[in-house]
């Protein structure tokens, strides 16, 4: 993945190189188990820059999916959480967030 990052002095490189995985497993019929990790690749960005970790759960509930998130990075951007994460999971630099989405159906299906 490469991201374009407006720098804030000359050492630093405008173009961000990273590697990220994400996986989802269910649980149950119900619930799944998210998870991301984005590898910032090394000497780009000025700082003690972290990589970013999420995990989560998805929740659904008939017609509703909560989803509850728990990350070291406090962006929801590519800019934020590939290089400019400065919180690490080891210190308690834990954040967590949350979705909820709702299907809304306008005209039902015609069963024969």
């Amino acid at each position: 993945m490469v991201h374009r990052n407006l720098v804030k002095t000359n050492t630093e490189k405008n173009d961000v190189y990273s590697l990220g995985a994400g996986g989802r497993i269910k649980l149950s019929k119900r619930v799944a188990l998210n998870a991301e990790y984005i590898y910032l690749l090394p000497n780009q960005v000025a700082g003690d820059i972290k990589n970013s970790l999420s995990v989560g759960f998805d929740i659904e509930t008939g017609g509703h999916v909560f989803q509850l998130h728990c990350s070291n990075s406090t962006s929801m951007i590519e800019k934020g959480f590939i290089a400019e994460t400065a919180n690490s999971w080891t210190d308690g630099g834990i954040h967590f967030g949350f979705n909820i989405s709702r299907v809304f159906t306008v005209k039902k299906e015609k069963t024969e």
